[in-house]
């Protein structure tokens, strides 16, 4: 079978991240380069979003059966580590699915400093729009995410954080 890069990455826009299922790998800007060599043999190279991510093998999985679902016989995914992965990285799509899914989007730019200032960061609710919220833990449902709660609407929710 003959495949081209193009097709490679129309397949990789199907293959979904385990931990946050409306995103793709593509979405999240995980998915870095394709190589399709002309015996056929292709190669995807992903960067996890941080080093140690425990969805990043069952990503890797998922490509490997996606491509192999669409008659790729020889499929090599490689993890590269730097450039690290940023929050810049993901797509506008991918910020507009998570908001839609009820997680705050990473605002913003991975150079946020408020930290070093004492200001609190203020992320708008994906619920309700509002400013007016509170962060609750700097870890949520999972290491990439904060827990936010709105103080309008008072519904607590994810926020991906800058990286």
């Amino acid at each position: 079978m003959v495949v081209t890069e193009a097709q490679i990455w129309d397949w990789l826009a199907e293959v979904k991240d385990p931990e946050i299922p409306v995103l793709t790998v593509q979405d999240l800007g995980i998915a870095r380069e394709v190589l399709v060599k002309e015996e056929g043999a292709v190669t995807v190279k992903i960067t996890p979003t941080y080093s140690g991510c425990p969805a990043m093998n069952e990503i890797e999985q998922n490509i490997r059966q996606k491509l192999e679902a669409e008659g790729v016989e020889k499929v090599q995914v490689e993890t590269i580590l730097s450039p690290p992965w940023t929050t810049d990285w993901m797509s506008a799509e991918g910020r507009r699915k998570l908001k839609e899914y009820g997680i705050a989007p990473p605002e913003g730019s991975s150079a946020d400093k408020k930290t070093l200032f004492g200001t609190e960061k203020k992320v708008t609710c994906p619920h309700c729009d509002s400013r007016n919220t509170k962060m609750v833990s700097q870890f949520g449902s999972t290491a990439c995410k904060s827990l936010y709660q709105c103080q309008d609407c008072r519904e607590p929710f994810d926020y991906f954080k800058c990286l």
